[in-house]
């Protein structure tokens, strides 16, 4: 017999939909050139700091707008925009920690509620392209890296328009942005993990 463990997983899997199913596919064809906007409902930076080595610690911020020009022929030619509003958006593991968070003793929302990002070049490698911009802190700005990795195309049956989405992955160095605090009881080095949604103009 069963048990109720397993008929949940059998259930799950049966529900979950396949790549066959799913609207979006990691074709390259899919993406067509012109103006996009960011879907600020599913785009995030989920960031990673290790934890006085003793665990690692995440955090998430929502994308609250920005634009890409994208060329599928002329990758370089692309360009990405991405704003993020960190007194609204900043989601941690409680109330005490995103409020301390928010404080002077790192992003000071009270002065500088907002984040944003601008790519100044990309260049194709593969399967893979190599993405570096500006990165707006707490009124610093400083070039970060970023690996960016294609997820896929296609139409979002709830509006009919063409959408795209991308994974980037980089880390940066907090106390660069005058978030330095604790360091190195928490680790300077912050991963970074983007996934990025854009909906066609």
């Amino acid at each position: 017999m069963r048990t109720p463990l397993i008929l949940a997983a059998a259930l799950f899997a049966v529900a979950a939909p396949t790549v066959a199913q799913m609207p979006g596919a990691p074709d390259k064809a899919r993406v067509t050139a012109g103006a996009y906007t960011v879907d600020t409902a599913h785009t995030q930076v989920a960031w990673q700091v290790n934890h006085m080595g003793v665990s690692m610690l995440d955090g998430l911020f929502g994308a609250t707008g920005g634009t890409a020009t994208i060329d599928p022929k002329n990758v370089a030619a692309s360009k990405v925009s991405i704003d993020f509003n960190v007194a609204e958006s900043l989601t941690v593991t409680s109330p005490q920690f995103a409020n301390h968070l928010k404080s002077k003793d790192f992003f000071d929302v009270a002065t500088h509620p907002t984040a944003k990002f601008v790519s100044t070049r990309i260049q194709p490698m593969g399967d893979h392209w190599m993405m570096t911009g500006d990165l707006t802190i707490k009124g610093q700005t400083k070039p970060v890296q970023l690996t960016v990795r294609f997820v896929g195309a296609g139409e979002n049956p709830m509006n009919k328009k063409k959408n795209v989405g991308f994974v980037a992955t980089g880390s940066i160095q907090r106390s660069a942005f005058g978030l330095g605090m604790a360091v190195p009881v928490v680790s300077d080095k912050v991963d970074l993990t983007i996934n990025a949604a854009f909906v066609a103009a």
